[in-house]
């Protein structure tokens, strides 16, 4: 990997990329320093440390637990883009879209920025109420009424449209995915931090070196375990008819053929299931804290079964990622559109006759590899939580969903940049060869 970044660094295009890149994720996290006007950061952040709005908080950087100019940052657009793909495959007029080719691309790339719009400004609104319902998270001067909230919100709703242009100008320009890179820089942020607490805790003895010890071997297992199930992969046999041809009355040639194999990843959905669970379970929390005094029954019920830790709220998110996962691999993997693919090119996979039965094939294996991945992501979910409780150390917010994107994020920048690499030594080569075909010509 290290060698990888060596020899992208030495080809001024890459390095352009790179140093780019570099430069508009230090301007995310420079606002991600700037806080919203009216809000009272520090006993913010001390009431959200933990629980649903660490983890929230964990995912957008930090920017949550202080609401930062960019505290929603790109979960508004992760959510609506979840949301478009999956009305892509019920809604016709989208479908059509996205068989369109660039400019059907570009058309739902918009609708999804309306989309992040729309829902960043009623998530800006539920967390401006939530913070105006408390007056010690308010600043001092400023009145918790409906100038205050309007601020809020237009504050919000601005961070996640140049947030979004951040990302959109990374993805074209820079090297990776914007969006993703966004998420990562701003869970390493935080690591420092985080470290630096637990250590404090040592220095107390509060906690103990075993324990230390201990903590930082389930971290690197987890490491292990997640590259492991990201790169596995299921991979199906396909071979593709020869073809015979030749001159008229002459002898006859096989044509192309050829034996490869149909990658199925074991975690296709990535990180997205449990993302848009967190989404989802924050609407319940942030209900509850909007209607402290306005309904106290409501309040009250959020508060005893949705809770962030509570067994019930567990079961609930076990519940989602599971949904999430096999509808969201449903989306991305069409056992039916495949073996179309396949037997419109000529390919089969041996054993197995085209059409229906190809079809049914295809759709059990990504069934039971949706399975292992849904319980891969349920696992990462609920073990931090069962690690901090034993070894004590709550102060450093481990997430194996933080785990999970930053190896995921890492990979992913790593093979693009390989690829890129890859291309330009084919460049090169094939300059050289024009360059000494002109000069034996």
């Amino acid at each position: 990997m290290l060698r990888a970044f060596r020899d992208a660094f030495r080809i001024p295009d890459l390095r352009r990329k790179i140093v780019f890149t570099l430069l508009l994720l230090a301007v995310f996290r420079l606002g991600s320093t700037i806080p919203t006007p009216g809000v009272n950061t520090a006993a913010l952040q001390q009431a959200t440390s933990g629980g649903l709005f660490g983890l929230i908080s964990l995912i957008s950087g930090g920017n949550l637990s202080q609401f930062s100019i960019f505290a929603l940052g790109v979960l508004p657009y992760i959510t609506a883009s979840i949301v478009i793909q999956l009305l892509t495959t019920t809604v016709p007029a989208l479908e059509k879209l996205s068989k369109e080719g660039e400019e059907g691309r570009k058309k739902i790339n918009q609708y999804t920025r309306y989309a992040a719009v729309g829902l960043g400004a009623a998530q800006a609104l539920f967390f401006s109420l939530y913070i105006t319902s408390n007056p010690a998270f308010v600043a001092v001067g400023w009145d918790p009424g409906i100038f205050t909230v309007l601020v809020m919100v237009l504050t919000q709703v601005a961070g996640i449209a140049f947030t979004m242009w951040i990302g959109e100008r990374i993805t074209e320009v820079g090297v990776g995915n914007g969006i993703s890179l966004i998420i990562t820089a701003g869970i390493i942020a935080s690591y420092p931090r985080e470290i630096a607490a637990t250590g404090q805790l040592f220095r107390t003895d509060q906690v103990s070196l075993l324990q230390i010890v201990a903590f930082a071997a389930v971290i690197l297992l987890t490491i292990a375990g997640i590259v492991y199930v990201y790169q596995g992969e299921r991979r199906v046999p396909v071979t593709y008819a020869r073809a015979r041809g030749g001159a008229p009355g002459g002898a006859a040639r096989s044509l192309g053929g050829q034996a490869t194999w149909l990658p199925i990843k074991v975690n296709q959905a990535g990180v997205i299931p449990v993302i848009f669970a967190s989404a989802m379970l924050i609407i319940p929390n942030l209900i509850a804290s909007a209607t402290t005094t306005r309904a106290p029954g409501v309040n009250a019920f959020i508060q005893t079964y949705l809770t962030a830790g509570s067994p019930w709220y567990i079961l609930l998110e076990a519940v989602l990622i599971f949904g999430f996962t096999y509808l969201y691999n449903s989306v991305q993997f069409d056992p039916k559109r495949i073996s179309e693919q396949l037997r419109e090119a000529g390919g089969f996979i041996p054993g197995v006759r085209p059409g229906t039965p190809t079809s049914e094939f295809l759709g059990g294996i990504s069934g039971r590899l949706s399975l292992w991945g849904a319980i891969f992501l349920v696992v990462l979910t609920v073990v931090p939580q069962v690690v901090q409780r034993v070894t004590g150390i709550t102060t450093f917010q481990f997430s194996g969903t933080g785990l999970l994107i930053i190896v995921g994020v890492a990979l992913e920048t790593l093979k693009q940049l390989e690829a890129q690499l890859t291309v330009r030594r084919y460049d090169g080569f094939i300059s050289k060869g024009r360059i000494r075909g002109r000069l034996n010509g």
